[in-house]
């Protein structure tokens, strides 16, 4: 049975790739997109997001701005590490036709309240935490919350210990993370410790242009800046891209398995940002968060491939020779290493 989600996002070259993914599965109805600032300024995001709508033939999908600024702290973007277009420097043409009055979360308020709906956050909370405060009847009665951001065991990528999406709006994050606990659920998080597995390669990339050229195409031109961007930074042979995990995720919970856990998320500070889950019991206090601990890159590809390529299982038939499973490899590149540690081992 389809689920009806919403996506709310901050496209972003990773955002894009999970956008498509999720627009390839049968198990998903995607009510609309939701922009948030973060990876590119919600301008830019909506436009981002809409230029993958129409590369997808989906522009029947509306689209709606969110937020502008954090709740609290000053906005800092990520087109460092995206592209100065939010889409990896690809410069594709703008799409004509948008213009929604509604704002985002009154999308999702009107949304969630006509029937059983989820939302799939790939960008800050911000969003979600507006409309805790704007709405909170509606925010209680989102079927689900999977969030792509925080870290427990894994390192940072924007600070020691902190995720660019919490660290982007701490206040934000905080606030939502309170909110599943006064209302006793729990939200998924799909952090760093995951994601960092989620590794596409060179040899990922040629294989799927092989099979789908058209595709294949399109995602080497919104992900060479990525690849770049990941050389110079950690010395890694590919691109981490995170979002997409949460969306393959959101749809088959055998990818990944995790701890239920009290979490808190820091707002200020040398540690702002941090995901502080409390894996111990330490406070006594319920869980409101499954922090994802663990996951198969091998079974992450074959989904991400199958549905996006749309084939079958019979055309795969690659893919473990390409995929270790800690999500580096490159048989193609005679599995060359993937970090500069290796490197200089």
């Amino acid at each position: 049975m389809k689920r009806k989600v919403i996506i709310d996002c901050d496209p972003g070259i990773d955002d894009s790739l999970a956008l498509m993914l999720a627009l390839s599965m049968e198990e998903l109805e995607v009510a609309g997109i939701t922009v948030v600032c973060g990876n590119s300024p919600v301008e830019m995001g909506v436009s981002n997001a809409r230029k993958i709508l129409s590369f997808m033939g989906r522009l029947d999908v509306p689209v709606f701005a969110g937020a502008e600024t954090p709740l609290k702290r000053e906005y800092v973007n990520a087109l460092d590490t995206h592209g100065s277009d939010g889409l990896g420097e690809s410069f594709l043409p703008e799409i004509p036709g948008w213009e929604r009055t509604l704002s985002a979360t009154g999308f999702m308020a009107e949304t969630i309240k006509a029937g059983p709906c989820s939302v799939i956050a790939l960008g800050p909370l911000t969003n979600l935490a507006v409309l805790y405060r704007e709405d909170p009847l509606a925010f209680s009665r989102i079927e689900e919350i999977v969030s792509m951001g925080g870290c427990f065991r894994s390192h940072g990528n924007c600070s020691p210990v902190a995720e660019y999406n919490y660290w982007a709006d701490p206040d934000g994050a905080a606030l939502v993370y309170e909110a599943m606990e006064n209302l006793g659920k729990t939200i998924s998080m799909v952090g760093l410790d995951v994601t960092r597995k989620i590794v596409l390669t060179p040899d990922l990339l040629e294989y799927m242009k092989r099979l789908d050229p058209h595709m294949g195409e399109f995602v080497a031109k919104i992900t060479k800046f990525y690849f770049d961007f990941h050389w110079q930074q950690e010395h890694l042979i590919g691109c981490v891209i995170n979002d997409p995990l949460a969306v393959a995720y959101f749809a088959d919970r055998s990818l990944c398995s995790g701890i239920m856990a009290y979490t808190q998320v820091e707002r200020s500070g040398l540690s702002m940002g941090q995901t502080v889950v409390d894996s111990m019991g330490f406070y006594r206090k319920p869980a409101n968060a499954l922090v994802l601990t663990e996951t198969h890159p091998l079974a992450f590809f074959r989904l991400f491939f199958s549905r996006l390529l749309g084939i079958g299982e019979p055309h795969l038939e690659l893919l473990p020779a390409l995929i270790k499973e800690e999500g580096k490899c490159g048989a193609f590149l005679g599995c060359l290493p993937t970090t500069w540690q290796e490197v200089e081992a």
